[in-house]
C-alpha cells in the first residue's frame, strides 16, 4: 500500500504483525486463525508480511454456526449454551484450529459487529477472542465501540497484541 495512502490502523496493523512475525519466526512457531466477526483480516494482516508463510499456517473463516462445528468441531452445546459470541465458543474455535492444523499458536474471534445483531446481554460491539498454545487457552471479552469498520478494525489490533502478548508466555 502506498504510504500516503495509510491510516493509522494499516500503520498499527502492519507494526504489529511485523512484530508478530519477527516472534514467531524467532520461536520457530506457526500461527493458525480461526475468524468470524473480522472475517479473514487477521491472516489478511499477517499475509500483507513478505514471507509469511514461514511463520502463518493457515486461516479459517468461519462465519456461521455451521462452519464453527464442521471446521473447528464447536460442540452445538457449546453454541446452544453460550451464543456464538462467547468465551467458551472462541476457546473451542481456538482448539480446534490447533486440531486441524500443524500450528502451534491459534487465535480465534467471534463478535457482534453491527449495525444490528445486538443484545442487552450482548450489545453491538461485542468481541471474545481466544489465544491458545498447547494446552493453555486464554480467553477475553472486550466492547469496542463504533460503527462496524470500527469495531472489526479494533478486534485485528487486539487479535494481533494478544498473540504477541501470549505468543512471548
Amino acid at each position: 500500500m502506498d504510504n500516503a495512502l495509510m491510516t493509522d490502523f494499516d500503520v498499527k496493523c502492519t507494526q504489529l504483525a511485523e512484530q508478530l512475525a519477527e516472534v514467531l519466526k524467532a520461536q520457530k512457531r506457526m500461527l493458525v486463525a480461526a475468524e468470524s466477526c473480522t472475517g479473514g483480516w487477521i491472516a489478511k494482516s499477517c499475509t500483507d508480511i513478505a514471507g509469511s508463510s514461514e511463520w502463518l499456517e493457515r486461516g479459517f473463516v468461519t462465519y456461521s454456526n455451521n462452519a464453527k462445528q464442521q471446521m473447528l468441531g464447536v460442540s452445538s452445546e457449546t453454541l446452544k449454551a453460550n451464543g456464538a459470541v462467547s468465551e467458551a465458543v472462541v476457546a473451542e474455535m481456538a482448539a480446534g484450529a490447533l486440531m486441524h492444523s500443524p500450528a502451534d499458536l491459534a487465535v480465534a474471534i467471534s463478535g457482534i459487529a453491527g449495525p444490528g445483531g445486538g443484545s442487552k446481554e450482548k450489545p453491538v460491539g461485542t468481541v471474545c477472542f481466544a489465544w491458545a498454545s498447547g494446552k493453555k487457552i486464554f480467553t477475553a471479552r472486550e466492547q469496542f465501540d463504533g460503527d462496524r469498520d470500527a469495531i472489526r478494525k479494533a478486534a485485528v489490533l487486539h487479535a494481533l497484541e494478544g498473540l504477541i502478548r501470549h505468543a512471548l508466555d
